[in-house]
């Protein structure tokens, strides 16, 4: 049995790891003291009391993924300006020849409970006839791993999975499996497959219902998985599919940008300890069956029991097996469909939320690499920093109303503010800095004007939004405290617009909090809290945003506008035209491929 093993790495290949992560190391540790000290000083007016004591601490819980962010996207930027071939310095794997057929055999596992069977089925539809097409499809096979609950649902699968076996017969194997209870989760439903088909395969592709990906993609996935058996887990870059909601457009547009500095800065130093973000990656099976099954954590409450956030985990685990974990940072041919509304994005995040925190009870595990213990370390410190922040907005205000004197210095505090502000927004800076110095990027994302009021409308967007999920996460563990939870239900996918009654009663603390802050900024001189106020207006306004941004209107509104565009409306690659995206409908963007076109066909325009 072939075994892999950190010898296996050569010496030069660790030395350089070693190396990078020390002044990653450095580079961190660095700025979180000098910015906890200048922190310090701004508040030593009148000494520091229990209150600034509390502050400072708030303070520094927020700092490492603010610290994080800022040196991946400098790190990203120096390596995608200066580096003649940026892919190789970050994930230095062998590509594999494009000219030699597959292998392998790689099972596609699409994993859905309670989805919209009609836009599974094109997807996966799609998917298959681009692969068919490639001529790589025999080493392919799908199987369709249910866990829906509901049997109307699940009976417009089962029609579909026949309809879709007699349309590819001969050409694609499909299989369809709906549990009847769903055990585990995710995790626990690929667990299954593995357990009655992982031995039939080399590999399989994780897909999320709303998952879609390229044959190009695919293949290449796959090609660097033969051509690399130390790899156990290779994940692609997965970009937001064009779409017709207001609320994903801009927020996808943002993630686009922050996404490339930040993945290539955050390669840099992780290499083999790369992440897995539970979809659009390949698994070697072998060792992901032998090695990655997650424990049961022990005892009662929300924390305990399965673990909803699998993929890190399982990545962890991988890694400890002596198997490498790689992200390869590529935009091309990896997509999702993002939360089409503020509720969904919320309720998102908060399964993150509660998944994360479980990794507490993981962070003694024995075997786990330095890096790999860090990284659950700081996914429970990603959430952490909601009640963080909270904490000092709350504790500088009640400072700034009980006190007589000047209670902090404005000049280390003007300082203080515009490098935080610098950090925060720094992934994306970087990119679109990356962005506006090439002519072909510039293009893709429709000019240097229409890029930088987009990119301004969106930090605003953006410096609204994070004192919405702020409160939204900080509530969510209070209740954890007292055992409140959230499941694994179906997620909301298509554009629909929220009723203003929903959105007023899940969003009603946000409210709250916003007139809160609004109230202190009123007594405050404007000139000393403008920069905050952003963080009042958003969660005042959290209704009307999640409310107007769910509608068709606003949607449609968005894409004539030609703001917030992304490169696969300005040119859609081939591979999008069976899908028949609304956002990439007639008038829409330039230059649309017709349905039925593959890569290399002619523009029919031209014929």
């Amino acid at each position: 049995m072939f075994r892999v093993t950190d010898t296996s790495i050569s010496d030069k290949t660790a030395t350089r790891m070693t190396i990078r992560r020390l002044i990653f190391a450095i580079l961190l540790g660095t700025s979180f003291v000098a910015l906890t000290a200048l922190m310090a000083v701004t508040l030593s007016p009148g000494g520091l009391t229990p209150l600034d004591l509390f502050i400072v601490l708030c303070f520094m819980v927020t700092l490492p993924w603010t610290i994080i962010g800022f040196w991946n996207a400098v790190i990203g930027l120096l390596v995608m300006r200066l580096s003649r071939d940026p892919l190789a310095a970050v994930c230095p794997i062998n590509a594999g020849d494009p000219k030699t057929p597959l292998k392998s055999s790689t099972a596609l596992l699409s994993c859905v409970r309670d989805e919209d069977v009609e836009s599974l089925e094109t997807n996966l539809s799609a998917m298959l006839t681009n692969l068919i097409r490639s001529g790589q499809s025999k080493h392919f096979k799908l199987y369709v791993l249910s866990d829906t609950s509901r049997g109307a649902i699940a009976l417009q699968e089962q029609k579909m999975a026949a309809r879709m076996s007699e349309r590819f017969q001969g050409q694609m194997e499909i299989i369809y499996r709906r549990r009847s209870k769903n055990t585990g989760f995710k995790a626990g439903n690929i667990e299954e497959f593995c357990d009655s088909w992982g031995d039939d395969h080399d590999f399989a592709l994780v897909l999320d219902a709303d998952s879609y990906m390229s044959a190009d993609a695919i293949t290449g996935l796959v090609r660097r998985m033969e051509a690399n058996p130390r790899v156990g887990i290779l994940q692609s870059l997965v970009v937001g599919l064009p779409t017709d909601s207001a609320f994903a457009r801009v927020f996808q547009f943002g993630m686009r940008l922050g996404m490339r500095s930040y993945t290539i800065g955050s390669a840099w130093w992780q290499g083999d300890c790369g992440p897995y973000w539970g979809h659009n990656a390949v698994l070697r099976l072998k060792p992901f069956k032998e090695h990655c099954r997650l424990p049961v954590l022990p005892g009662k409450g929300p924390l305990a029991g399965t673990i909803l956030s699998h993929d890190q985990v399982e990545a962890v685990l991988m890694r400890r097996a002596g198997y490498e974990c790689r992200v390869l940072p590529l935009e091309t041919g990896s997509y999702e469909d993002n939360p089409p509304h503020l509720l969904e994005f919320i309720r998102r995040d908060l399964r993150w939320c509660q998944g994360n925190l479980q990794y507490r009870r993981l962070l003694g595990m024995k075997g786990l690499k330095p890096v790999s213990r860090a990284q659950l370390f700081l996914a429970i410190l990603m959430f952490l920093g909601s009640p963080a922040w909270i904490g000092f907005m709350v504790g500088a205000a009640t400072l700034g109303m009980t006190t007589d004197y000047a209670p902090f210095r404005a000049d280390t505090g003007a300082v203080l503010f515009f490098m935080i502000l610098t950090m925060v927004f720094a992934p994306k800076l970087a990119t679109v800095a990356d962005v506006l110095a090439r002519k072909d990027l510039r293009k893709s994302f429709g000019g240097t004007v229409r890029i930088l009021i987009s990119v301004s409308a969106e930090i605003v967007y953006s410096a609204m939004l994070a004192p919405i999920m702020a409160v939204a996460h900080t509530l969510f563990m209070g209740g954890l405290v007292f055992g409140k939870s959230i499941g694994w239900g179906a997620q909301a996918r298509g554009v629909a617009r929220l009723p203003v009654p929903l959105a007023a009663a899940k969003l009603w603390p946000q409210t709250l909090f916003g007139l809160a802050g609004l109230s202190w900024i009123s007594a405050q001189p404007i000139g000393l809290v403008w920069p905050v106020v952003p963080i009042a207006i958003g969660p005042l306004l959290a209704v009307l945003i999640a409310v107007s941004t769910s509608t068709r209107f606003l949607g449609k509104l968005g894409i004539r506008s030609t703001l917030w565009r992304i490169p696969e409306e300005t040119n859609p690659p081939s591979e999008l035209a069976d899908l028949y995206l609304p956002a990439l409908s007639k008038g829409a963007v330039q230059t649309v491929a017709q349905p039925g076109m593959v890569q290399g066909d002619p523009n029919p325009a031209e014929v």
